[in-house]
C-alpha cells in the first residue's frame, strides 16, 4: 500500500509542476490570476490539497452572487431609460407651450409699437423744433455778448480806461476760443473781425501813449545820456504810465530808415556801420533799462531781464540785415572777409561788453548757413595758403626775430614757423566761439590740412639744403619742425581742443575721415590727441634731419680721427717715462672738430634739439672709438694710459658742459679703458675667472665668483665677459712678460 501512495504523490507533484510551467509560459493569459489564487490558498505543500474542495465551494458561491447582480442590473436598465424618455417628452410639451406664449406676446408688442410710433414721430418733431430754437437763442446770445463787449470797449476808450478796454478784449478773445469747436463759421468770422478792429485801435492808442511817455524820457538814446538831465516835473505820473507800455518801435524805425533803401548809410561794403549802431544803442539804453524798465518787470513778477530783451530785439534787426547781405557777398572775397571779420568782432563785443548770455543766439548762425559757411572755409584756406607762400619767400623767413634775446629765444623758431603758428592761432580764435561743434571740426580739419602742407614745404626746403646739413638754414628748418611739434603738443592738452576731441568721437568721421576703432578709443579715453598723426609725421621729419646732421658731423670727425686711430698704441712710452701726460697730437684735429661743431650747433639749434644732438653724437662717438680704435689696435701699458688720458681728460670734458657725468654716455670707451689699464695682478685674476667660466666643471662649483660679478667689482657693467676677454687679449704683448 505504501508504493502506490508514493506513486500518486509523485504524479500529483508532476502535475503541479506542469501547471506551474504552463502558467509561466502563458504569463499574459487570464489564467494567471487563477494560478496566483491557487498559490496563495494552497501553496507548494501537497498536504494543503484538502483545501481545494473548500476553495471550490467558496468560488462557486461568489460566482452565483455575481450572476444574480448582473441579472438585477440588466432588469433595472430599461426602467431608467423609460423614465428619461418620459421626462424628455414632458419638457418638449412645455417648450412648445412657452414658444406659443412668446409668439402671442411678440404680436401684441408689435401692435403696440405701431400704435405709439405716431406719437413718437410727433414728439420728435417738437423736440427738433425746440433744439433749433435753443441753438438760435445761443447764437443770438453770442451776438449780444459780442455787442455788449464792443460797447464796453468803446465806453472804456472814451473814458481813457485803456486797461479796462484791454480786459474786455481779453474776454472777447476767450469767447472766440470757446467757439472754435462750434462750427459756426460766420459767427467766428464776425467775432474775429471785431477782435482785429479793437486790437488795432488799442495798439494805436498804446503806441501813441508810449511814444509820448518815451519822448518825455528822451527815448530813444541816440547818444550817451547825460548825467545832468533833470527829471520831468511829472516824473511819478510818467513812471506809472511807463509800467503799461512796450518800447522797440522807435529804434526799429530809425534802423530801417538809415540802413535800408537808397540811403548812403546802407552800404554793402560797410557792415560795421549798422553793427556798430546796434551796439551803441545797446550801450546808451542800458542804464535806462536797468533803472526804469527792470523795476516794472520785477514788480510784475516777470522773470525777464529788460536789458537782455532789448538786446534781443535789436539783434533781430542786425540778423535780418546780415541774412540779407551775406549771400550777396559770396562772389567778392574781399568784401566777404570784411563781413566775417565785422560779424566776429560784433559777437565778441556783444558777449563781453554787453554781457549778452550765451544761451541766446547772437549773429554767428548767419555764418553757419551752408553756402556762407563753405565760402568762409574756402576763403580761410585761400588766404592762409597765400600767407604761407609770402612768409616762406620773405627775406628773413629762416631767421629768428628774438635771436639776440637769449631768455626769450629758447625754441629758436624761425620767423616763418612762428608766423605760421600765429596764423593757426588766429584761425582758432575766429572759430572758437562758433555754437556748432560740427563747424568747429571743419575748421580743425582745415588747420590740420594747413599743418601738413607746411610740413611738406619744410621737407622740400630741407631736401634742397641736405647737401649742407650744417648750414644755418638747415638748422632753422629743424627748429621750425620742432617748434610746430611743440605747439601742437601743447594744443593737444588745451581744454578747447579736448572738448573738440570728444565731439570728434561722435561726429568726427564725417569731417575728419575714418578714425578706426583703436584711434576712436584713444580719443574717447583722452589717451590720444587730435594732432597725433601730424605729430608722428613731424617727429619722423625731425628724426630724419637729426640723423643727417649727425651723419655730417661724424663724417667730419672720422676724417679728422684717421691718424689718431692709426697711432702706434703698442709702442708708446709708459706713464712713468713721461714727466707729464698731454693730449695725443694726432687727437687734436678730432677734438677741435668736435668742439667747433658742438659750439656751432649749440648756437643754431634750440635746447631740446641740441640735447638730442649731443647725446646722439656721444653715442656714435662711443661706438666709433670702441670699434675703430680700441678693437682695431693692441695696447701696451703706455698706450692704454695715453688712451685713458685722452678720453677722460679731453674727450669727456668736451661734453661736460652739457651734463654732470659725460662719461655715462661713453660706456664702451670708459669700461674698455678700465680693462686696458688694469695692473698685471688684477688682469691675471680676471683672465683666470673668464677662462674658468668657459670650463664645464665651473657649472658644478660656485666657489669662484661669476665673470659678471668680477667685472662689476671693477666698474664694468656694459661690456660682456666675452668683450672683456677680447680686450685682455689686446694687451697680451706685455701681459705675458
Amino acid at each position: 500500500m505504501a508504493a502506490p501512495t508514493m506513486e500518486h504523490n509523485n504524479h500529483s507533484s508532476n502535475d503541479f509542476c506542469h501547471l506551474k510551467r504552463t502558467d509561466s509560459s502563458k504569463s499574459e493569459s487570464p489564467s494567471e490570476d487563477v494560478f496566483e489564487l491557487v498559490q496563495k490558498e494552497i501553496g507548494g505543500d501537497l498536504k494543503s490539497l484538502k483545501k481545494v474542495s473548500g476553495l471550490l465551494e467558496k468560488l462557486t458561491l461568489e460566482n452565483k452572487q455575481l450572476e444574480e447582480q448582473v441579472l438585477t442590473v440588466s432588469s433595472s436598465v430599461p426602467l431608467r431609460v423609460s423614465a428619461a424618455l418620459s421626462a424628455a417628452e414632458e419638457s418638449r410639451v412645455k417648450l412648445e407651450s412657452t414658444l406659443e406664449k412668446e409668439r402671442l406676446l411678440s404680436n401684441t408688442l408689435q401692435q403696440h409699437l405701431q400704435g405709439s410710433q405716431v406719437w413718437a414721430d410727433s414728439i420728435g418733431q417738437v423736440l427738433g423744433q425746440l433744439d433749433t430754437l435753443e441753438r438760435h437763442m445761443k447764437y443770438l446770445q453770442c451776438l449780444a455778448r459780442i455787442e455788449e463787449l464792443s460797447d464796453s470797449i468803446q465806453q472804456y476808450l472814451m473814458t481813457n480806461s485803456v486797461w479796462d478796454a484791454v480786459g474786455a478784449v481779453d474776454r472777447m478773445a476767450s469767447l472766440d476760443m470757446g467757439l472754435r469747436e462750434s462750427g459756426c463759421s460766420h459767427l467766428q468770422d464776425f467775432l474775429r473781425d471785431t477782435l482785429r478792429f479793437w486790437h488795432k485801435i488799442l495798439k494805436d492808442k498804446l503806441a501813441s501813449d508810449f511814444e509820448e511817455v518815451l519822448t518825455q524820457f528822451h527815448w530813444p538814446f541816440i547818444s550817451p545820456p547825460t548825467q545832468t538831465l533833470s527829471p520831468p516835473a511829472n516824473a511819478q505820473e510818467i513812471n506809472s504810465q511807463l509800467e503799461l507800455l512796450i518800447m522797440l518801435l522807435p529804434l526799429s524805425k530809425r534802423f530801417r530808415y538809415h540802413f535800408t533803401g537808397n540811403r548812403q548809410t546802407n552800404n554793402l561794403s560797410k557792415p560795421e556801420w549798422h553793427l556798430t549802431q546796434v551796439l551803441i544803442w545797446m550801450g546808451n539804453s542800458a542804464n535806462f533799462m536797468d533803472e526804469k524798465i527792470q523795476p516794472i518787470l520785477d514788480r510784475a513778477g516777470a522773470k525777464v531781464n529788460a536789458k537782455v530783451e532789448l538786446c534781443r530785439g535789436l539783434l533781430t534787426l542786425a540778423q535780418e540785415k546780415l541774412a540779407h547781405e551775406a549771400p550777396r557777398l559770396l562772389y567778392d572775397d574781399a568784401l566777404f572777409c570784411h563781413l566775417v571779420d565785422e560779424v566776429l568782432q560784433f559777437e565778441k563785443e556783444l558777449r563781453s561788453t554787453h554781457s549778452y548770455p550765451r544761451a541766446y543766439p547772437g549773429v554767428l548762425h548767419i555764418l553757419l548757413e551752408e553756402t556762407v559757411f563753405q565760402k568762409w572755409l574756402s576763403v580761410e584756406r585761400k588766404m592762409a595758403v597765400e600767407k604761407v607762400d609770402a612768409m616762406l619767400s620773405a627775406e628773413g623767413a629762416w631767421s629768428s626775430q628774438y635771436k639776440d634775446i637769449t631768455d626769450v629765444d629758447e625754441l629758436k623758431a624761425p620767423d616763418c614757423a612762428e608766423t605760421f603758428m600765429t596764423l593757426l592761432l588766429v584761425i582758432t580764435e575766429r572759430y572758437r566761439s562758433l555754437p556748432c561743434p560740427r563747424a568747429q571740426l571743419n575748421f580743425l580739419a582745415l588747420q590740420k590740412e594747413l599743418v601738413d602742407d607746411f610740413r611738406i614745404r619744410l621737407t622740400q626746403v630741407m631736401k634742397e639744403e641736405s647737401r649742407q646739413p650744417l648750414s644755418p638754414r638747415y638748422c632753422a628748418i629743424l627748429n621750425a619742425a620742432n617748434y610746430i611739434s611743440t605747439v601742437l603738443s601743447d594744443w593737444g592738452d588745451n581744454i578747447f581742443f579736448l572738448q573738440l576731441q570728444q565731439a570728434a568721437v561722435s561726429v568726427g568721421e564725417e569731417i575728419l575721415g575714418p578714425l578706426g576703432a583703436t584711434e576712436t578709443g584713444r580719443l574717447a579715453s583722452l589717451e590720444g590727441s587730435l594732432f597725433e598723426a601730424l605729430l608722428a609725421l613731424l617727429e619722423r621729419l625731425r628724426g630724419d634731419m637729426l640723423g643727417r646732421l649727425l651723419d655730417a658731423v661724424m663724417r667730419d670727425v672720422k676724417e679728422k680721427a684717421q691718424s689718431y686711430c692709426k697711432d702706434r698704441w703698442i709702442s708708446l712710452p709708459s706713464q712713468s717715462d713721461q714727466a707729464t701726460m698731454s693730449l695725443s697730437s694726432s687727437a687734436c684735429p678730432m677734438m677741435l672738430c668736435l668742439r667747433d661743431h658742438l659750439l656751432q650747433l649749440q648756437q643754431m639749434l634750440c635746447l631740446p634739439l641740441f640735447q638730442m644732438f649731443w647725446q646722439g653724437l656721444a653715442e656714435r662717438l662711443d661706438c666709433f672709438i670702441y670699434e675703430e680704435l680700441i678693437l682695431y689696435n693692441h695696447f701696451n701699458e703706455g698706450g692704454a694710459a695715453q688712451l685713458q688720458y685722452d678720453m677722460t681728460r679731453n674727450l669727456f670734458p668736451l661734453f661736460g658742459h652739457y651734463c654732470k657725468r659725460p662719461e655715462n654716455f661713453f660706456k664702451h670707451v670708459k669700461e674698455a679703458c678700465i680693462i686696458l689699464t688694469l695692473k698685471v695682478g688684477p688682469a691675471l685674476l680676471l683672465c683666470d675667472v673668464l677662462k674658468q667660466s668657459e670650463e664645464d666643471d665651473y657649472l658644478l662649483t660656485h666657489q669662484q665668483p661669476s665673470p659678471e660679478s668680477a667685472l662689476n667689482e671693477l666698474g664694468v657693467y656694459k661690456l660682456a665677459p666675452s668683450d672683456a676677454q677680447i680686450l685682455l687679449n689686446l694687451r697680451s704683448a706685455w701681459l705675458n712678460q
